[in-house]
């Protein structure tokens, strides 16, 4: 800008530097070119109306395309910031979710409920469903907790298909929320979780995918290997159930639960 302006101020401001240049004596072209090459350097040179526009254009051209590279440099700078800041909250959400701090982290997610982010919503739809679980929450609060996290679960689904937690939790949150729906809508319901959720199969695929990431799938285990009156399997899943550090309500409810059955059938035998 600085050099653009020295440039301006040196512009000729009257019509005495619109001879041009002379060609040297003797040189090569008839009067007629000589004439003819005066008067289109004049046309520039010589009017410096013309030619301070013409060197206004080009210097807005070099500045515009001197903003285009700040600008873009700068997107590119924001888009990394961004990356960095989804990973940094969902760093913050997993220490909070270890750290049994149900409540913090349902406030921590929240402000992001409009992220287009499937690992961000997934877990923002296990913080709702925790919160729903928890002793002090209403019975009105809770349902609407339960539609909410079914919501982000959808969400995460429709951001990334092939998200593993986004299926799990979509699964759960469908199950939840068909207590309130009737029998009718929990039957058809049942198809879709199906489709997410397969019985023995799937706990099993599951527990190979991530092991132990979910106390509830641990219980299931154990229930089905006892419908199957296979007790070894049924203890083995029940004892992980029983043992599986609670960090949130449903975690010590089914801690509880995967206890009373194993002391259930090991006062049978």
């Amino acid at each position: 800008m600085a050099l653009f302006l020295r440039l301006w101020r040196s512009l000729p401001l009257g019509r005495s530097a619109a001879l041009g240049p002379r060609l040297p004596t003797g040189a090569a072209g008839s009067r007629e070119q000589c004439v003819l090459w005066r008067l289109r350097g004049a046309e520039v040179i010589g009017n410096p109306g013309a030619f301070r526009r013409s060197l206004l254009f080009s210097a807005l051209s070099y500045l515009g395309f001197e903003a285009y590279q700040v600008i873009s440099q700068a997107a590119v700078v924001h888009a990394a910031a961004k990356v960095f800041r989804v990973e940094e909250i969902l760093e913050q959400a997993d220490y909070l979710y270890e750290s049994g701090e149900t409540e913090k982290l349902y406030q921590l997610l929240s402000q992001y409920k409009e992220s287009e982010d499937a690992e961000l919503l997934w877990r923002l739809a296990r913080a709702s469903r925790d919160k729903a679980q928890l002793s002090g929450t209403s019975e009105e609060e809770k349902k609407l907790l339960l539609y909410e996290a079914l919501e982000y679960a959808k969400r995460a689904l429709e951001k990334n298909e092939s998200s593993f937690a986004a299926h799990k939790w979509y699964a759960i949150c469908i199950s939840d929320v068909g207590d309130y729906e009737g029998i009718r809508a929990k039957i058809a319901n049942a198809y879709v979780i199906k489709e997410h959720f397969e019985a023995l199969g799937y706990f099993h695929r599951a527990e190979q995918v991530d092991p132990n990431f979910y106390s509830k799938n641990l219980l299931l285990l154990g229930k089905t290997y006892l419908k199957l009156h296979n007790k070894k399997l049924a203890t083995f899943w029940l004892t992980k159930a029983k043992d599986y550090p609670a960090h949130t309500e449903e975690d010590k409810q089914i801690q509880t639960e995967a206890a009373q059955l194993l002391t259930g059938f090991s006062d049978k035998n």
